[in-house]
């Protein structure tokens, strides 16, 4: 087997309808990776649901009832080949309900592009996304501004997009001057594989180009091994096979591993019987791989998505409590202690109470500006502790910066974002 190109993780993250799923079929289509006759039979299906030009957006989208909404709910992962990189695309929902997806699947990624239309512009959600990326550690963004075809291709347009976005950009710590910004038409093929001749003005790369200038995701092989579940299924002939990325580490065959928290919620003993990845068995897998896996002596009821495929010789801990440093985003009121809403960490979503709000810090130095303030609000840095209200599992930054980012969502908003960076540990 030739040594395979290295693979990166690609979010497509943006307000719903700014043409996500159109830019990712379009590439898909232009590259060869979607056939000529497969587009045919999702134009026509497009056309009978009332839904020209959306076949693009089909390739991506193949859950029925995505077809008959026209947006995107589930993580759809596709595979292109790039000069430099074997690129998984993951097309994040932009629909507000589908924001933990877009979570998990922000977790993931190792770069992204947000896409923004340009006859729209800014949305009150691009703020939300570009702070989750930003907390998701994902340091490579590059701004795809679609439609252009919808605003005759004009440069000033274009420009005044980009002039908008560089100021969310900055506000999230994001050096706008450095952010590749990209004129294309998802919908008719402008500058997403192939170089556009409608707007001479646009001197940049395509989106296709711009894959290969991310740098390449240097991979945590070093940290122990961990793989957050994203889903279970139950194959014949197989048995359970649990599905994720590998956040961290290598798993091999035969690897013992723990399960945590698992259905007792002290976790559960396996060994690794299999690994798949894109229907090949392989004797290991790397962090940053995308794999489906089979434990020895692990059945559907013991796993679940939210537990973590840890290695059992260097297990992290289930939490009893935790100190994060958080930021507040998107919060209706002020964030108090006693509040209680939903916490997104890496596959998970448990309950979790702050119990303490210890000190507000200026984000920008870390500097403490007041101990134990009596509330938070959009905008505000703080140091504070939290008692999650069911099991989880969870590292802190130190011991594995992937295993510690977390999003706060209540009510269907993401309320925070922040980073674990101590942690008690529950007694057994």
């Amino acid at each position: 087997m030739s040594k395979e190109k290295p693979n990166m993780n690609v979010v497509f993250v943006g307000h719903v309808d700014a043409g996500k799923s159109t830019i990712v079929g379009r590439m898909l289509f232009d590259t060869g990776a979607v056939s000529e006759q497969e587009m045919t039979k999702l134009r026509q299906e497009a056309e009978k649901h009332g839904k020209i030009g959306f076949e693009f957006a089909y390739v991506m989208d193949k859950i029925k009832e995505e077809r008959e909404r026209g947006v995107t709910i589930d993580l759809a992962y596709r595979k292109i080949m790039t000069q430099k990189f074997q690129i998984t695309i993951i097309d994040a929902p932009g629909h507000r309900d589908f924001v933990k997806n877009m979570i998990t699947g922000a977790s993931q990624a190792d770069c992204a592009f947000l896409v923004i239309a340009a006859p729209a512009g800014v949305q009150p959600q691009t703020t939300e996304h570009l702070w989750l990326l930003r907390t998701m550690g994902v340091k490579n963004v590059a701004i795809a501004v679609n439609k252009m075809d919808a605003v005759e291709y004009k440069e000033e347009k274009f420009n005044i997009v980009k002039e908008e976005v560089g100021k969310l950009l900055q506000g999230v710590g994001i050096n706008a001057a450095t952010t590749p910004f990209i004129a294309c038409s998802g919908l008719k093929g402008d500058n997403v594989a192939k170089k556009s001749a409608n707007m001479p003005w646009y001197k940049g790369p395509t989106v296709l180009e711009q894959f290969d200038s991310f740098p390449e995701p240097k991979l945590p092989t070093d940290l122990p091994m961990r793989m957050p579940v994203q889903d279970v299924y139950e194959i014949t002939g197989i048995g359970t096979v649990p599905v994720g990325k590998i956040e961290t580490g290598t798993m091999k065959v035969g690897q013992k591993v723990i399960i945590l928290p698992g259905r007792t919620g002290t976790g559960i003993q396996g060994e690794i019987k299999t690994i798949e990845m894109h229907h090949e068995s392989l004797p290991e897998a790397l962090a940053g791989d995308n794999v489906g896996i089979n434990i020895r002596g692990v059945g559907k009821k013991d796993i679940a998505r939210g537990d973590v495929i840890c290695e059992a010789s260097r297990p992290p801990s289930i939490v009893e409590e935790f100190i994060a440093t958080i930021t507040v985003i998107n919060h209706p009121t002020v964030l108090a202690k006693g509040y209680t809403p939903v916490f997104h960490i890496h596959t998970a979503q448990v309950p979790c109470q702050f119990v303490e709000l210890i000190e507000q810090i200026d984000p920008r130095t870390g500097e403490v500006l007041k101990k134990n303030p009596d509330f938070l609000k959009n905008g505000d840095s703080a140091k504070v502790r939290i008692k999650p209200q069911g099991n989880l599992c969870l590292e802190t930054q130190k011991e594995n910066p992937y295993m510690s980012r977390f999003a706060v969502r209540d009510a269907g908003a993401t309320v925070a974002a922040g980073i674990c960076t101590e942690i008690v540990k529950k007694k057994a």
